[in-house]
C-alpha cells in the first residue's frame, strides 16, 4: 500500500457564484500498489488547471461534450507523470505519459491502454509544456487559428485576442502573426501584461481592459477595424470587439471564461445588438471545439514542437 494525496470536490459554488478554495479539500489516502496485466503506477509531476473546469463544477456543465465532477471524489483534467512500476508491455519503468484524465492524485493506478507516451525531445525537455504549448493550450490556439480564423498571408488583416495573457490567447496571437495577420493586438487586465505580449512575444499591440474606454484604446490600435477576433472571454469585452469588426470578418469562438460563473448554456446568448452585428457584416461566428480535429492533432504538435524549439514562439512564459 501506498499513501498518496488526493484533491476532491468537497462542494459546488452556488448558482452564479465563483469558486472558493472550501469547494476542494486535500486529503489522504492509501492506494493498493498490485498491479493487474495491463496496468501502470505513475507518478504525478504536472496537472494542468483550466478555465473549462469552473464548468465541471457544477451539476450541468452546460455543455454536451463535459462531464462534472462528482462530490467527494478525487478531481480530474491534463495531467503528465512518470511511470514508476508496470505490467504493459507498451510501458516501461521511467517513461513520461499524459493523459486528458490525470486524476489530482501524487499516485495512481491506471490501464496503461488509456495512457499516451511523451518523447521528451518534443519539448526540449520541458515537461510542463505538454500541458501547455505543445498539448491542448497549443492545439487550441493553432487549430483555431487555422480552422476558423482564414487567415490570409498579405491580406493585411487585423486578428484581436482577448484573453491574450493567457496560456491558450498568448499562443493564438504568436500563431497568427506566424501564420500572416499583419496587426495582432492583445486585451488583458494589466499594463504589465500589456507590456508583455508587446515586447516579449511580439503583438503589435495590446489594451488593458481594465483601464479607461476599452473601446475607444481598440479604435486606436485597430485603426482599420478587426478582420479576426480570437474570442476567449466573451461578454462586454467581446460586444465591443464584434461591434469593431470589419464585413467578412471571423470570430474564432474558442472560451467564455467571463460566463462560466454565470448559469448559463454553452455558448451563452448574444445581446440583440451583437446579433445583429454579426448578421448585417455577414460576420461568422462558430464554435470552435478543439476535439472535433483529433486527426489533426500529432501534425499540428510536431508544428508546435519545431516552433518552440526553434524559438519562434514562446511558452511558460510569467503571464500564466
Amino acid at each position: 500500500m501506498l499513501t498518496v494525496q488526493r484533491v476532491v470536490l468537497s462542494s459546488r459554488p452556488g448558482k452564479n457564484g465563483s469558486p472558493v478554495p472550501e469547494n476542494f479539500r486535500v486529503e489522504e489516502t492509501s492506494l493498493a500498489t498490485d498491479l493487474k496485466q495491463g496496468e501502470v503506477l505513475v507518478r504525478t509531476l504536472y496537472l494542468s488547471v483550466d478555465p473549462y473546469m469552473r464548468c465541471r463544477m457544477n451539476d450541468d456543465t452546460g455543455a454536451d461534450y463535459l462531464l462534472p465532477w462528482r462530490l467527494e471524489e478525487c478531481v480530474d483534467g491534463g495531467g503528465v507523470g512518470v511511470v514508476e512500476a508496470s505490467k504493459n508491455e507498451a510501458m516501461a519503468v521511467g517513461d513520461i505519459v499524459t493523459s486528458f484524465n490525470w486524476h489530482w492524485k501524487t499516485h495512481s493506478v491506471i490501464d496503461g491502454n488509456l495512457l499516451q507516451k511523451v518523447d521528451p525531445r518534443m519539448v526540449d525537455g520541458h515537461l510542463s509544456y505538454v500541458l501547455g504549448g505543445v498539448g491542448m493550450p497549443g492545439l487550441t490556439a493553432l487549430l483555431g487559428v487555422r480552422e476558423k480564423g482564414h487567415v490570409t498571408p498579405g491580406a493585411g488583416q487585423t486578428m484581436v485576442v482577448s484573453g491574450a495573457a493567457g496560456a491558450c490567447g498568448s499562443l493564438a496571437g504568436q500563431i497568427a502573426r506566424l501564420d500572416g495577420c499583419e496587426r495582432v493586438v492583445g486585451i488583458c487586465g494589466s499594463d504589465e501584461k500589456c507590456q508583455s505580449l508587446v515586447s516579449e512575444l511580439g503583438f503589435t499591440a495590446a489594451v488593458n481592459y481594465k483601464k479607461g474606454d476599452i473601446s475607444t484604446a481598440l479604435r486606436e490600435v485597430c485603426p482599420s477595424g478587426v478582420d479576426i477576433y480570437f474570442d476567449n472571454v466573451g461578454g462586454a469585452i467581446s460586444d465591443t470587439v464584434i461591434s469593431q469588426m470589419n464585413s467578412g470578418g471571423h470570430v474564432i469562438l474558442c472560451g467564455q471564461i467571463s460566463q462560466y460563473n454565470k448559469d448559463l448554456p454553452y455558448p451563452p446568448p448574444l445581446s440583440d445588438e451583437t446579433q445583429e452585428a454579426l448578421c448585417s457584416k455577414n460576420i461568422t461566428r462558430e464554435r470552435f471545439m478543439v476535439l472535433n480535429y483529433m486527426e489533426k492533432h500529432e501534425e499540428g504538435l510536431l508544428q508546435l514542437s519545431h516552433w518552440v524549439k526553434i524559438g519562434q514562439i514562446k511558452v511558460g512564459t510569467k503571464l500564466w
